[in-house]
């Protein structure tokens, strides 16, 4: 099993950082949180850095494969203490006010209703689901539960696009936006050297909704209903080709 490269790895979003410091200069106490789930390879990236953070702590992990719990503990250096086989034994040992999840993308409604119901916060990789009626019961979920359900579009913390943000808010200094253009993409996942775990599901059309369509396609809409402040577009183009099909079959 081998690791993404450093390039695939991502910074923790800021919005997670539920505990820190106050306007008046007081500190609240870290936010406890989970990992729910570790097939996804950005939990590679996520944990050592969540280490260095302040404001969260680290209470368990859920991971009911337990060769692959081991081997995250012998790669990253972890307790086995942390790991649990479920949500119900965590929350059996601990108290937890949020779950950030590395499962795949069918299973996120199944973290977020099995959370929502016990008042936990979830953070998740994109793309959010696999088909529509999953983000309905997802946002229903959230609503009742009174949660917040943060996906990590992470390109929008990519410093360019930063400060293209700037450049048509904050400068503005090309006018009004009419229309985006958006190119996302690398070699493929095997090459880049995704793990087994990883590509087990993620090159599956049914766990992860599409491949790279859904992986990749949902960043310009992000990034389009971002730098236009919540406004949709009115109308999206796109074209979609296989170029790799003997490697990726599906």
């Amino acid at each position: 099993m081998t690791d993404c490269p450093r390039r695939f790895h991502r910074a923790i979003p800021k919005s997670l950082g539920l505990g820190s410091a106050q306007g008046d200069g007081s500190v609240q106490a870290p936010v406890t949180y989970a990992i729910y789930g570790l097939v996804h390879d950005h939990a590679y990236g996520f944990i050592p850095r969540a280490r260095d953070r302040r404001e969260i702590r680290l209470a368990g992990i859920i991971e009911p494969n337990q060769k692959l719990a081991a081997h995250y503990t012998q790669v990253l250096n972890l307790s086995s203490k942390l790991f649990c086989l479920s949500l119900e034994e965590l929350l059996a040992r601990t108290n937890i006010q949020a779950v950030v999840t590395f499962t795949t993308t069918l299973d996120h409604r199944l973290v977020v209703e099995a959370c929502a119901k016990r008042g936990i916060h979830v953070m998740m990789e994109k793309p959010l689901a696999t088909r529509l009626e999953d983000p309905r019961a997802i946002q229903a979920a959230a609503r009742k539960g009174g949660i917040q359900v943060i996906v990590n579009y992470e390109t929008t913390w990519y410093p360019a696009n930063q400060s293209a943000y700037a450049v048509v808010h904050d400068q503005r200094a090309i006018g009004e936006l009419r229309k985006m253009v958006a190119h996302d993409g690398h070699r493929g996942p095997r090459e880049i050297g995704c793990s087994k775990a990883f590509l087990d599901w993620l090159t599956d059309p049914v766990l992860n909704g599409g491949g790279a369509m859904a992986d990749f396609g949902c960043y310009g809409a992000d990034l389009m209903t971002w730098l236009m402040e919540g406004q949709r577009p009115t109308s999206v183009f796109a074209v979609g080709q296989q170029i790799k099909p003997q490697v990726y079959r599906k």
